[in-house]
Parts: structure tokens; sequence; C-alpha cells
């Protein structure tokens, strides 16, 4: 009989969003999906919510930052790992993790970042994995002989319109709906490779306030402990529901990678404000090849600052982001069919996407 038992690893709430449509349909095709978990902000609360089996195989959140610590927790990981994959032997391990091969289980590495902007990552998982799946526009350096590359992003894998349209009705049970509003996103930056980088500072944070109030409401979300001064503006919202209140924003301006390209491929402008601009590839497209977002480096207060204002002055400005929207999408594959019959058929589904990368066009 064949195994149609796959093992997920998640690493952060992001991957949640990632898996789920490819989740949803293995199960559909009768395949039993596990989620190996490690306890990260809301990350088992999303799993819970959505009744997937999982599995904890770290069970706090790793405090230092440092490469020794995060390697010993990496290895703590895989061990935990590793007794899951005795017990329950899966036909594939996929994710952010590897170390199954060591069983005879074969690994796919989903990720979207540069190899330079992760290298810690990169040399941890990218040895021993059996494939890398990364986007077209990402830079796996000595790993790219051993990448299959897909035209696509891994927000499309849940923000795609094929598997998400935006509820304003959802919208309207947290917010205030009178006026147009604005999203504000402060990042932890707190992971291994955010080491130096810098985001937007409390200062940066009322001016940035002070120019939006005139055109509408200002809602923050934070990952790191919020000043004081910025409560009035916290925007109490359960994590499931965020892409729909992002959806009918007029503008999101943050630290973070993720949400930043979440609003860019919902056609919501962007600003992304941190020492990231221009060195990771989707996001760079995102910004330059589709005009989505605007990516302003660490120190450029001024023309932070100026950006937001000529966006606010910008006319028609959600008709014109709308329509980039549409061509970028017209562009790119559909990544959780594309992820799902890469899961389901492999190796075989490695082998077509070598001998004819055009392939993935049939998941549009």
């Amino acid at each position: 009989m064949e195994n149609k038992r796959i093992a997920i690893f998640l690493g952060h709430p992001a991957h949640f969003h990632l898996f789920k449509n490819t989740v949803k349909y293995l199960q559909q095709d009768g395949y039993n999906v596990d989620f190996l978990v490690k306890r990260k902000d809301i990350l088992e609360n999303l799993v819970i919510q959505e009744k997937y089996n999982y599995y904890i195989i770290r069970k706090k959140e790793r405090k230092n930052t440092s490469k020794l610590f995060l390697i010993l927790s990496v290895l703590r990981m895989n061990w935990y790992a590793w007794i899951y994959f005795l017990r329950k032997r899966p036909k594939l391990y996929v994710g952010t993790a590897s170390g199954s091969d060591l069983l005879g289980i074969p690994s796919i590495v989903c990720n979207e970042d540069d190899a330079t902007i992760v290298p810690l990552f990169a040399k941890i998982t990218y040895p021993t994995a059996n494939t890398i799946l990364t986007p077209l526009v990402c830079d796996n350096g000595k790993w790219n002989n051993k990448s299959i590359k897909y035209n696509s992003y891994h927000e499309l894998a849940y923000l795609h319109p094929n598997h998400f349209t935006p509820d304003y009705s959802i919208v309207q049970r947290y917010i205030a709906t009178d006026k147009p509003y604005f999203i504000i996103r402060f990042a932890k930056l707190s992971a291994h490779h955010d080491n130096g980088i810098k985001g937007i500072d409390n200062d940066m944070a009322n001016q940035l306030i002070q120019i939006l109030k005139p055109h509408g409401n200002v809602y923050i979300t934070s990952e790191r402990v919020l000043d004081s001064q910025f409560e009035p503006y916290r925007m109490q919202i359960a994590p499931i529901d965020m892409h729909h209140v992002m959806a009918f924003a007029d503008l999101y301006i943050g630290d973070s990678q993720t949400m930043a390209a979440e609003s860019g491929v919902l056609g919501v402008p962007f600003i992304r404000y941190n020492g990231f601009v221009g060195k990771i590839g989707y996001l760079r497209e995102l910004e330059e090849k589709y005009n989505l977002g605007f990516g302003i480096k660490s120190g450029q207060v001024e023309l932070l600052l100026q950006t937001l204002k000529d966006l606010l002055s910008m006319p028609n400005r959600k008709e014109v982001f709308q329509e980039r929207r549409q061509k970028m999408l017209g562009d790119k594959i559909d990544y959780a069919n594309f992820l799902t019959w890469f899961i389901e058929n492999f190796p075989e589904s490695k082998r077509i996407m070598r001998k004819n990368p055009d392939y993935q066009y049939n998941f549009k």
C-alpha cells in the first residue's frame, strides 16, 4: 500500500498560511498530514484552531539568538523530529527543516529568502535536503544546482484569488470603516538573520502617525512590546482574520518582510523600512518590477516620510495598484496547487521540472 503520510515542519506563523491550502488538498486526496511545530508567537494557536494533527518539537521560544544556541536548538528539534519519524515513517518531510534523510525519508525545503539573507539556515538545511523549492528570483548560491524554482511567491499560496476572497464584513468586526485606514507594523527583528537590522523606532512612528491621521484612521499591529503612547492605535484582531483587514487597507507601512509582501500581492501599496532593502529577491521584484511597494533603507527617514506623502497624494491610488497587481498575477502561478502536485508526485515531479520548467504554468 502506498505511504500517504506527509510531515510538514512549521517554524513561523507565516508557514501555517503557506501550507494550509496544500494540506487541505492533500487531505482531500487521501493523505495523512502531520505538522511538526515549534512554539512561536501564535503558531500553535493557528494549528489548533484549524484542528490539524501536530507534534511539538520545540516547547519554548528560543530567547538566545546566538549561532551556538541556534545550532543547539536545531539539533534538539531534529531529535524530537526523529522520534516522530521512527514512529510514523512519513513518505516525505516538507518545510523549512531537514535531517530526515538520516532515516531514509526524503525532504523538500521550502524557502523564499536568498541564501545570503539566511546564511546559517542555508548551511544547516540545504546540504541534506533532497530538493530546495524556491521562487524563480531567489538566489540559493552554491545550492542553486539542487533547487527547483517556480514563478510565484509563498504569499500566493494563500492570497492568490483562487484561494482568498477578502470579506468586508470581517473587517467591520474589528475596526471603524467610516474612513480610509492605514496599517503600521512593528516586527520583532530578533531572529538570527535580523542581527544588526533596524526598523521603525518610536520617533519615526510618531511622525508617520501625524502624517496619516488627517487622511484616515491609523492602526498598529506589533510583534514587539508596544510603547504606551501607541496603545490607542493598537488593533485587536484574531490572527486568522488579519488578511481580510489588510486587503481593504489604503496603505501598509512596516519593518516586516512578510506583511509587506502580503500587502503587495493583495494590491495594497506598501512601504518597507529596514536594513534588508535591496537584498531580498522576491521583495525587490515586487518593488522594482511590479511597483507594488517601496523599500526604504534604515536611516533614510526623510525618504520614508516623503514616499508616504507622495503615496497619499497619488490620484486613483487604489485603482493603479490593483492594475499593477493584475499584471503580477498574470505572470505568476498558483503556488498552492503547484506545491500540492509537487508533493504528491515527488520525486517524479522533480524530474518533470528539471526536464521542462514550463510545466509549472499548468498551475495558473
